[in-house]
């Protein structure tokens, strides 16, 4: 199966790719997408990346504050009347 690179830039940057890590542009595109797979899955969820930034500066949050507001304070914000 082929892939076509119109792209001027993706072109450049996969030839560099494989220049520096010494493989060819297709092993280059499979190790580059692999990494990016990889690097997806490890990412954090915004209610990870809260949890981590809330350790790190010592804030603990009461229960009531980790509970969901209530549709209703969500309709109030947007109620033009």
């Amino acid at each position: 199966m082929a892939i076509n690179v119109n792209n001027p830039e993706a072109d450049a940057l996969t030839r560099k790719f494989a220049h520096l890590a010494g493989v060819s542009i297709t092993d280059a595109i499979v190790i580059a997408m692999k990494e990016a797979i990889e690097r997806r899955r490890r990412a954090e969820t915004p209610r990870q990346t809260a949890a981590r930034l809330r350790e790190k500066h010592r804030i603990n949050l009461p229960a009531a504050a980790r509970k969901p507001l209530p549709r209703e304070a969500y309709d109030e914000m947007w109620d033009a009347n």
